[in-house]
């Protein structure tokens, strides 16, 4: 779930929690506000944080103060995680789990071509860990070879006996040469 932590000046922080699903949060000084913001700099509806395609942004909604971010005022600015804008004279501080940014990362750039895709941008950088290729998926085929071919041996042998009564092993190292085989009788002319 998203979280936005709000600091207004001589207070503690604050923090709140929305699922990825909601799609509006309304922000300002009025008791019908999902986040209600005590301060004389924040308007009665100041700003909403809107869920768009593939993320957030924080919109102003005419307020007298304003939304900022690196003190510059803004009407909108678009979220990304770990980021502080300023609603007002108040700290907004937009923070998403790695799960969250993947999962709004995709979804961004699912009805995008790959050459068109945005890449994630974060505060700090994603560390990814893969299980090292351990070969087992060849060992495992190389495995199964051996054993059907030795079943497969091990068939013909159990045939070859119960055929002639004699040990194909046998028969192999016994097997006469072609030189040594009597020439078969030419045909009459």
């Amino acid at each position: 779930m998203p979280r936005i932590t709000i600091t207004v000046a001589d207070s503690s922080a604050q923090p709140y929690r929305f699922s990825l699903e909601r799609q509006t949060v309304a922000l300002g000084r009025g008791a019908e506000n999902d986040i209600v913001l005590d301060s004389a700099s924040v308007s009665v509806k100041h700003a909403e944080m809107r869920r768009i395609h593939g993320g957030y942004e924080l919109a102003d909604l005419g307020s007298t103060n304003g939304i900022s971010l690196d003190s510059t005022r803004r009407e909108v600015i678009p979220l990304q995680s770990g980021m502080t804008a300023a609603i007002g004279d108040v700290q907004f501080h937009f923070l998403l789990t790695d799960e969250e940014i993947q999962t709004l990362h995709y979804e961004k750039t699912s009805r995008l071509s790959p050459e068109k895709a945005a890449p994630v941008r974060r505060s700090e950088p994603i560390e990814y860990s893969y299980p090292a290729p351990s070969g087992g998926s060849f060992a495992a085929k190389l495995l199964f070879v051996v054993l059907a071919a030795a079943a497969f041996f091990t068939g013909l042998a159990i045939r070859h006996q119960r055929d002639t009564g004699a040990s194909l092993i046998d028969a192999i190292r016994a097997k006469p040469s072609l030189q040594s085989a009597p020439a078969a009788a030419a045909p009459p002319n």
